[in-house]
């Protein structure tokens, strides 16, 4: 299994990887559960990566980098012609 990106939750992440991969090999997979029983872990790592990515400024990097994904995405649909529709190579007006 991998490190953390954040040292400080290796522990829970192991703890989490390893209840993950023992829940999904040995009962999802084969039908025996529908809940993830390791969600309580998943929400531990969670919090304590948040934490860590936050108290380095990785959290405003984050935020940016979403909303410039945004603007870029709505200029993009704004220069697409909506009536315009590309199937397989041929351009077919609607």
């Amino acid at each position: 299994m991998s490190a953390s990106l954040a040292p400080e939750c290796n522990e829970v992440k192991e703890r989490y990887d390893s209840c993950f991969l023992t829940w999904y090999s040995e009962k999802f997979l084969r039908g025996n559960s529908k809940t993830d029983e390791c969600e309580s872990l998943f929400k531990e790592y969670r919090s304590c990566l948040t934490k860590a990515l936050k108290e380095r400024g990785v959290d405003e990097m984050i935020k940016e980098a979403r909303q410039n994904s945004k603007e870029a995405d709505a200029e993009n649909l704004k220069r697409s012609s909506l009536g315009d529709i590309l199937v397989k190579g041929l351009s077919i007006k609607a």
